[in-house]
């Protein structure tokens, strides 16, 4: 089995968020794999995963990073594969790190969701590559086909919340 997303993190600090998207791609049953590469301390280390992610049969990275937050930005400047930023939470409310992935040069795109949006990542992996992907794109739909029915199902638990002054 080979992986066909990549999943980054510029610390293993960042994994409790990143595990989201890895328990997402595991349901949708998609090979992923997990490392953990520094645009600061292994920049070689980086280069080396950038340049060779397409050859290897990867299809969409999934890079996050918190404060500076460069390592999406930097695989994207290596590679032409989709790259999706997730910033972590990690000072200024994450704020620095949304910002740092989201102001990319002209040229170097970086999808990028929102803070601690690994879910949303792993989503927007599985659409990208749905384009492709008869049984992915199926596999969407039934997972917005349950996230419809869960809002179904709350709306038919809060009929049942009583209030005096609860008109619905």
């Amino acid at each position: 089995m080979k992986p066909r997303v990549s999943i980054i993190m510029g610390s293993t600090s960042d994994l409790p968020v990143m595990e989201k998207a890895a328990a997402l791609l595991n349901e949708f049953e998609i090979p992923f794999e997990i490392n953990a590469l520094s645009a600061h301390r292994t920049p070689a280390e980086v280069e080396v995963f950038a340049k060779n992610a397409a050859e290897n049969g990867i299809e969409v990275i999934i890079a996050a990073a918190g404060m500076a937050a460069h390592l999406p930005g930097v695989i994207a400047s290596m590679t032409t594969l989709p790259v999706i930023g997730v910033p972590i939470k990690a000072s200024l409310d994450g704020m620095d790190a949304l910002l740092a992935i989201v102001q990319m040069p002209p040229g170097i795109p970086v999808a990028t969701v929102g803070i601690n949006g690994a879910l949303n990542a792993a989503i927007l992996a599985t659409q990208i590559m749905a384009i492709g992907d008869e049984r992915l794109k199926q596999v969407l739909v039934d997972y917005k086909e349950g996230l419809k029915k869960k809002i179904v199902e709350a709306n038919d638990e809060l009929s049942k919340v009583k209030f005096d002054f609860k008109t619905n």
